[in-house]
């Protein structure tokens, strides 16, 4: 365990101002908290002014200078940093691996790349050691989904990591309904809010915000009538093809199936499921036989490749082949429900293509990326506003 003084001069590093200011004292981490905040009660800080965040279930946290690195759990928290010109910061991540990597690479100028972050999540769990290691100026993550992944982490842990080491914000927003999430949840938006206002980014926040509202006003202006909107059944590209075993979801309130509500989805699954998910065979799918299916982590968990392998086995099997979506080749990558607010950008946009070609323009795979004539948002304007060459 190291403590916050330079080992060379013995004085207070800048650790010392990254104060943890939560008012629930200690034990905070495991706590429920009734307030749906964003409240921020610092202003643009030269990193001179305290400053106040509040998101539960961490409650209030006080910063007396702009957090200059940070850690995350995934690819929500970690793409509103990236989002807001944080990138230099990141000093470790719980997982690197399975990250729509291709989005980051349509943006010119933007170079995302994990291969230097260490990965805090392996066989033995998470090592608390580690975040003393990496000394992260804040940490972005919900403790309650963290004990959830590692349950040798408890309250106490958290409440040493947040005034030992640095404050922590987050709050798991991924889906709604877990038994342990007794607090309020949060919109993408709303989330990303509380984060601009941990980096004193407001200017970022709000132009991405822009971006966010113009694409889903655009596409919902041009929606088509419901009863000419394709079925879509949505299952996991981590199911069990050649054995014809899926995972199938209804479409949730969460921010993993954001773009899917925000698109109106029709979800041939929806009334079919009681819960979060069930587990098919071939038969039941042929039952239902939606128009496309759409399989959720296409983007993040394999590549072209594997994704083609994996859909030539549906198209194999005997039963698998007499599919609707099969048979009109309406076979989709889905995304990933770790999404921040740069993914969930390309999200929209590629699942809008899928579902309303005739409307958006048709989905051609990653490679629809590089078409600038069809875009449903401007590419150069939010590499811009990653990289602080923006206007307002």
């Amino acid at each position: 365990m190291s403590d916050n003084t330079d080992n060379t001069t013995g004085d207070p590093t800048r650790r010392d101002a990254l104060k943890y200011g939560s008012s629930l004292a200690a034990g905070v981490a495991l706590a429920g908290c009734s307030e749906l905040a964003g409240q921020s009660d610092g202003v643009e800080t030269d990193g001179s002014e305290s400053y106040t965040v509040t998101m539960p279930p961490m409650g209030e946290v006080t910063f007396d200078a702009v957090p200059e690195t940070w850690m995350a759990y995934f690819s929500t928290y970690a793409d509103m940093a990236i989002a807001l010109g944080q990138l230099d910061g990141l000093q470790g991540l719980i997982y690197t691996e399975n990250w729509p990597s291709a989005f980051y690479d349509a943006l010119p100028g933007v170079d995302v790349s994990f291969d230097d972050v260490p990965q805090l999540m392996s066989e033995g769990g998470i090592d608390k050691e580690t975040f003393y290691d990496l000394q992260s100026d804040v940490h972005l993550f919900d403790p309650n989904f963290i004990s959830v992944l590692d349950d040798s982490w408890e309250s106490a842990d958290f409440d040493e990591v947040s005034t030992g080491i640095g404050p922590i914000v987050g709050n798991s927003i991924r889906r709604r309904g877990d038994d342990w999430h007794d607090y309020p949840y949060y919109s993408l938006y709303e989330a990303f809010d509380v984060i601009a206002d941990v980096f004193q980014q407001r200017e970022r926040y709000e132009a991405l915000n822009e971006i966010h509202e113009s694409l889903l006003s655009e596409i919902r202006s041009e929606l088509p009538p419901n009863e000419e909107r394709p079925t879509v059944g949505l299952l996991s590209i981590n199911s069990n093809f050649e054995k014809g075993a899926f995972y199938a979801y209804p479409v949730h309130d969460g921010n993993g199936h954001k773009q899917y509500r925000d698109l109106e989805m029709r979800g041939a699954f929806d009334d079919e499921i009681d819960g979060g998910y069930a587990e098919w065979d071939y038969e039941r799918l042929l039952e239902i036989d939606p128009d496309a299916l759409l399989f959720q982590y296409g983007f993040s968990h394999v590549s072209t490749e594997q994704f083609e392998q994996r859909m030539d086995a549906m198209r194999e099997d005997p039963v698998g082949k007499r599919l609707t979506a099969v048979q009109n080749d309406r076979l989709y990558r889905g995304g990933t429900s770790y999404q921040g607010p740069i993914i969930n950008l390309f999200q929209t946009e590629a699942a809008a293509k899928q579902f309303y070609p005739e409307t958006f323009g048709e989905w051609n795979g990653l490679e629809t990326l590089s078409n600038g004539d069809e875009r449903l948002f401007d590419y150069d304007r939010v590499a811009d506003i990653i990289n602080g060459e923006f206007e307002r």
